[in-house]
């Protein structure tokens, strides 16, 4: 007869069933991320436009600060807001005895014509300075 206070073997799991488990998801992250990729891309791609759109309109802006103190010393404001302006923007004048107003406008497409464009703008309005002649 036995006695009941012999200890039970221990047994190992068995390698082949842990390692099946184990590798049953093989694969899966891959699967997962090449699934999430077009997210991830378009996520970056707007986030680079709009990066973008706010350099553009600071730029607008500083053309058109630049052009209105131009104009009111007198000077040539398209000039001067040609240099600061992005490549194809507008600059629209409005000088009236007291006042200037520069508003420089410029299209900002995220890729080439592919797609419709965002329309940006800066604007200025300053005081002629003293001793200006209108």
């Amino acid at each position: 007869m036995t006695s009941h206070s012999e200890a039970l073997p221990i047994i190992a799991p068995r390698r082949r069933r842990v390692r099946r488990v184990l590798t049953g998801d093989r694969g899966l992250v891959t699967a997962e991320l090449a699934a999430a990729m077009p997210a991830v891309v378009l996520l970056l791609m707007s986030a680079l436009f709009a990066v973008n759109v706010a350099t553009v309109q600071t730029r607008c802006l500083d053309a058109a600060r630049d052009a209105a103190l131009a104009e009111s010393r007198g000077e040539s404001g398209r000039a001067a807001a040609i240099d600061r302006a992005p490549e194809g923007a507008t600059v629209l004048i409005d000088a009236s005895v007291e006042t200037v107003t520069v508003r420089v406008e410029a299209t900002v497409s995220p890729w080439s014509e592919w797609l419709p464009g965002w329309d940006v703008h800066g604007e200025a309005t300053v005081d002629r300075e003293p001793g200006y002649d209108w």
